[in-house]
């Protein structure tokens, strides 16, 4: 390898046996050979003079250069695959693509914005992630996903960084959600204390996202302590949870009212609102298919917005 040249594929083998832990699965992964993506590799460690894989253990590690390196890595193999796709996006929307960030909250509440989109744009292939919401910025930094649809209390929709915008689509109440068999729904208690609250036993997300952390916000406040006996990352796991038995959640109004076994318990002191709001790169290029889901967005969030005052 030149000591000018870092070919792109040597940084898709890097970031595949990252991920994969392997030189085998990277290899398969990649349908590739072993012998060519270590090659690869070894010219890589040449060309930087330092050794990005420990190779010693039952599976490849990141060596503390290696570490360095990956980051600006993704960020290189991010900027490429932009650059790919800025030649194949068709202006006029016949085909293309967008890639989507989200909590399992935020897939819920805006499922139908995503129906309106593909109607509208049948020939553009939507992915979407669910991922932690603190991942969505880095996410969106290093070029892994377009946009983000993010859950969060109204204040900090306003604390982005620098390199990221934000546009608050609608604001969610949250309530004490619980089924049709729970205590609390056959006594047809609507409101508790935040007290009470404290006495339910909770089936709740992992501390991985953000609405688990600001209900344990809320709690320490209200100097309670929650009684989570259940944590997932599945928002479907909840909901099934507690239709079918004694456990209660804290959920959107939206998503309660959506669901036939699930009603909602209002809780005093309110229990905080939340925004959902889109984030993307300030002034990181946007493809057609990006352009035209911030547009339906915006005038989406209208129409809702003044759904609700009318109703």
């Amino acid at each position: 390898m030149d000591r000018r040249d870092i070919f792109p594929r040597s940084l898709q083998y890097l970031i595949a046996i990252a991920e994969y832990g392997s030189y085998t699965r990277a290899a398969e992964a990649l349908h590739v050979s072993q012998p060519t993506l270590s090659q690869q590799i070894k010219q890589l460690e040449e060309y930087l003079q330092s050794p990005l894989l420990d190779r010693s253990g039952r599976t490849v590690q990141l060596t503390d250069a290696g570490k360095i390196f990956l980051r600006h890595a993704r960020r290189a193999w991010g900027e490429l695959n932009i650059g790919t796709r800025a030649i194949q996006d068709v202006q006029d929307l016949s085909r293309g693509s967008l890639r989507l960030g989200w909590t399992p909250i935020t897939d819920y509440l805006t499922c139908d914005l995503l129906s309106r989109y593909n109607r509208m744009y049948p020939g553009i292939t939507l992915s979407t992630l669910d991922m932690p919401q603190d991942d969505i910025e880095p996410a969106i930094s290093e070029a892994r996903i377009d946009i983000g649809i993010t859950f969060s209390k109204p204040l900090d929709s306003e604390e982005n960084s620098s390199h990221t915008e934000t546009f608050t689509l609608f604001e969610e109440a949250l309530y004490l959600a619980v089924g049709e068999t729970h205590p609390r729904r056959i006594r047809k208690r609507k409101r508790i204390t935040a007290q009470d609250f404290g006495k339910e036993s909770l089936v709740q997300l992992n501390t991985d996202f953000a609405l688990r952390h600001h209900i344990d916000r809320y709690c320490h406040d209200c100097g309670i302590e929650p009684r989570n006996v259940i944590e997932t990352n599945s928002l479907t796991v909840i909901i099934e949870m507690v239709e079918l038995g004694s456990l209660a959640t804290v959920l959107p109004s939206t998503i309660i009212n959506t669901q036939d076994g699930l009603y909602p318990i209002a809780v005093v002191p309110e229990l905080p609102h939340h925004t959902v709001s889109m984030i993307w790169h300030k002034s990181g290029y946007k493809s057609p298919a990006c352009l035209a889901f911030l547009e339906l967005a915006s005038s989406w969030s209208a129409n809702m917005l003044q759904e609700k005052r009318l109703g």
